[in-house]
């Protein structure tokens, strides 16, 4: 259902001159093979190579930058997103293909799909399928793609050399950079001209190729629970949002996928992650992020200088690390619910 939406989409997209070169990419969960519960949720990336770009940091982060051109664009339909300064303006890309999907769904025949209302500072445009007895939902996110070196900020990130190895460090840092439309609330001035640097392509990479020995839950090599973990760990937080929805609306899976990576580090052999350790594994995952909760401080996978958790949000973060250590203690009654 989904790939016939998107399908047609794609194809009324590259009609248009701006996004003719769109090529489509699936992200998130669903295609790591870790979706927990119904198949409801799938993230598309519909990304647009573009050559020579100059990156500025917009803030501290070393996540978020104004992008523009090195020399003029060969393609015309690029200028129409450009700022009075340079700058390619993610907000009117984002509203020039919101225009389009929106006009475009009205022409697809045997499925009801409608485009959700705008959600300040999402990158996504969010498609509602209907599939009785229920709804899919279908996020769209615009992403440019460029073959440059990776910015400073990421130097030091990507620490997998100890269990990934150095080579596998090596090849994942020459693939191409990711940006995604991404409003910066830091900013000043929210104009909506920044993008955010996006690695869910080189994420669902390592969560397919997860083993410290290359034949890690290959058909006859042997099994390990790391995805396992993180299907726990996304679901565990999952149910705990549905029961606290206000409390802990500012946290997302995101949150967990890092600490998980984070983890994956710190136990990189396989021999730490047998399939028949699968609890203790959950529960040393999830150890590492209530202690990061408990110092406010969860360094982005990446970009080390970024801290996910923002400092004024510490509350909020305590208020987490305290509802889990209660399901750690207890068995877990939120999985029987």
């Amino acid at each position: 259902l989904v790939n016939t939406v998107v399908l047609h989409l794609v194809q009324a997209i590259r009609k248009d001159s701006c996004f003719s070169s769109i090529e489509r990419q699936s992200a998130g969960s669903y295609y790591e093979r870790v979706k927990i519960s119904e198949p409801n949720e799938f993230d598309i990336m519909l990304v647009m190579p573009v050559e020579r770009i100059q990156l500025d940091e917009s803030d501290d982060t070393g996540a978020y930058y104004y992008v523009s051109f090195k020399r003029s664009p060969k393609e015309k339909g690029w200028f129409k997103f450009l700022e009075e300064d340079g700058k390619l303006s993610a907000f009117k890309m984002l509203q020039a293909l919101r225009e389009i999907i929106k006009q475009e769904v009205k022409n697809i025949k045997d499925v009801e799909v409608t485009v959700a209302r705008k959600k300040t500072g999402s990158p996504a445009i969010t498609l509602q399928i209907k599939n009785p007895p229920s709804e899919i939902s279908v996020d769209i996110i615009l992403t440019l793609e460029v073959q440059q070196s990776w910015p400073l900020s990421t130097q030091d990130g990507l620490k997998v050399e100890q269990w990934l190895g150095k080579k596998v460090r090596r090849d994942l840092r020459f693939r191409s950079l990711y940006l995604v439309a991404k409003q910066n609330k830091r900013e000043k001035v929210l104009r909506g001209n920044t993008w955010r640097l996006s690695f869910s392509h080189i994420e669902k990479h390592m969560i397919n190729n997860h083993g410290n020995s290359k034949t890690c839950c290959e058909s006859n090599g042997p099994k390990c629970c790391r995805k396992g973990c993180l299907k726990l760990l996304k679901y565990l937080l999952e149910q705990l949002k549905m029961k606290h929805p206000k409390e802990l609306e500012k946290f997302c899976s995101y949150h967990v996928k890092t600490a998980f990576l984070h983890s994956c580090i710190t136990w990189p052999n396989d021999s730490d992650w047998h399939l028949g350790d699968l609890d203790h594994c959950f529960q040393q995952c999830l150890g590492f992020f209530v202690d990061c909760l408990q110092k406010s401080q969860l360094t982005h996978f990446f970009i080390p200088q970024y801290n996910l958790l923002s400092l004024e949000d510490k509350a909020r973060h305590h208020f987490l690390s305290r509802k889990i250590s209660y399901e750690l203690n207890n068995g877990f009654p939120v999985f029987h619910e």
